[in-house]
């Protein structure tokens, strides 16, 4: 499975029960994906 944040986006690519399970994983952790979009980029910005 393969997970992709970009700049206003996530693409998660991978069979469909990986997908559903991954989403239900961060669904745990964050109540938007603009949520989960904006913790990738301070993860990013402290590599």
């Amino acid at each position: 499975m393969k997970i992709v944040i970009g700049e206003n986006r996530v693409a998660l690519v991978g069979k469909a029960w990986e997908i559903r399970a991954k989403l239900k994983e961060y669904s745990r952790s964050y109540q938007t994906v603009q949520e989960w979009i904006n913790q990738g980029r301070v993860e990013k910005e402290k590599k």
